[in-house]
């Protein structure tokens, strides 16, 4: 490819990061204005552009489908009721919240991809933190945080892993027994910080517990058959890829969301076009955006030639590799949302095991089956930490950072660059560390 091309893809991309982290300009209109200027100098063709989108359709659909989902129950009442039943059960103490957070997060982050459980948690924050009287946004970090981190304990916590393990024919059980005991860390990390980088809520007490607000659940009826529905979606989250026809978490949430809507529709509790009018749409076309421009690396040769850096770099030296790797793609991941970039970095890591002798090549092959050999494998590890805790350090590191941005500005607050950037870095950078300290005492020493 020209050398022209890979250049203005760089600095298209690195401009779009740029405006992003200043908010110059909306971060959606940011991503789009790139993705369009790649197009219109012929970088890319509309028909790559489309192609890049495409690949990348069972994200969509599963961010559209749990949004829908999520925004037909809304006229239940559903959402503000759990809400008040929390603070409740967290007795009006900040810390008490902050911990339970992390408690309802973890486990369910454990089966379900975890922007998909920010969808359905996240809407419970805003009306929690008015009746407790707080700012809701530092709490929406909060699930982040823990979101991203809970992730790492089982292969199917985060596209990112899922992704890797995947590529390494890695299977549910092996993930347990090998890398589980790492996620449980990031997450233990995150409370380690509660008191300090959440110290104003931590303090917080509401002595007055009887005047809170109790909303009643309208439309009973509804919501019990919508209960059956959200069991069927959750249900099919989980068992659906591997029945005798498998059915993806996409296909899943875009079922529900119909059957949602359906509902919604027949019982006349909302329209379909107030449905779909409040979807979260920027967010929406923000990742396909970003997947246009890391098309646009891709296609112009950028990322496969840093697997060429990688090996003049690293050499054979499987340690400082797999640290080198983790910070690398942990800092990398920070600035780039972590599913394109681990589906770059997948065949650029294959390359250079290739290229120092550290592999077959027939590792490269797409229907490869096969086993790696033991010694490489931390190399791979190393990259999932990386990637899926890099995540946590900026607003567009990770899928769920974005959609609980989506979230808090359709209720009213933007989260800042500035302000996820306060939390997101010392939290990123300890459990980096606290990752290298893993992956090297449980693999490498």
């Amino acid at each position: 490819m020209e050398n022209w091309q890979a250049i203005l893809s760089i600095f298209t991309f690195i401009c779009v990061i740029f405006l992003i982290m200043t908010e110059w300009v909306h971060l959606t209109i940011a991503a789009l204005l790139g993705a369009l200027l790649l197009v219109f100098t012929n970088v890319m063709t509309l028909e790559d552009a489309i192609g890049y989108i495409g690949n990348s359709h069972g994200t969509l659909g599963l961010f559209f489908g749990v949004m829908v989902l999520v925004r037909a129950f809304e006229p239940t009442k559903i959402f503000e009721y759990l809400a008040t039943q929390i603070v409740l059960l967290a007795k009006g103490e900040g810390k008490r919240l902050l911990l339970g957070i992390v408690a309802i997060t973890t486990p369910i982050c454990a089966v379900l991809p975890n922007a998909t459980t920010v969808m359905l948690l996240a809407p419970l924050i805003p009306p929690i933190a008015e009746e407790v009287g707080i700012n809701f946004v530092p709490l929406l970090i909060l699930m982040v945080f823990i979101a991203n981190s809970a992730g790492l304990l089982t292969i199917v916590g985060d596209p990112a892993t899922f992704i890797v393990g995947d590529a390494i024919n890695l299977s549910f059980t092996d993930y347990l027994w090998r890398l589980s005991l790492g996620g449980a860390i990031a997450v233990l990390t995150v409370m380690v910080t509660l008191p300090f980088l959440f110290r104003k809520i931590w303090k917080t007490k509401l002595d007055d517990l009887e005047h809170l607000p109790h909303p009643q659940i309208n439309h009973p009826g509804v919501l019990t058959v919508g209960a059956f529905i959200v069991a069927f979606v959750l249900l099919f989250f989980v068992i659906g890829e591997s029945l005798p026809t498998p059915m993806s978490p996409a296909a899943v949430a875009l079922l529900g969301a119909a059957l949602a809507m359906l509902l919604s529709h027949q019982s006349k509790i909302d329209t379909v076009h107030n449905i779909l009018r409040d979807v979260d749409w920027s967010t929406l076309i923000f990742f396909m955006s970003i997947f246009v421009l890391i098309g646009g690396l891709e296609k112009t040769g950028v990322i496969s030639s840093v697997s060429g850096i990688l090996s003049a770099i690293l050499g054979t030296n499987i340690i400082l590799g797999s640290l080198v790797l983790l910070f690398f793609v942990g800092l990398l991941s920070s600035v780039v949302p972590n599913i394109p970039l681990v589906v770059a970095m997948v065949p650029l890591l294959k390359q250079y095991l290739v290229n120092v002798g550290l592999a077959p090549a027939e590792v490269l092959t797409p229907d490869f089956q096969g086993q790696f050999p033991p010694e490489v494998l931390p190399l791979f590890y190393a990259m999932m930490f990386g990637a899926t805790l890099g995540g946590n350090g900026t607003l567009v590191g990770a899928s769920s950072n974005i959609v609980a941005a989506g979230i808090s500005e359709q209720h009213g607050r933007r989260i800042s660059f500035k302000t996820f950037l306060h939390y997101g870095i010392p939290v990123m950078l300890l459990q980096l560390l606290t990752a290298s300290l893993y992956v090297l005492i449980r693999f490498l020493l």
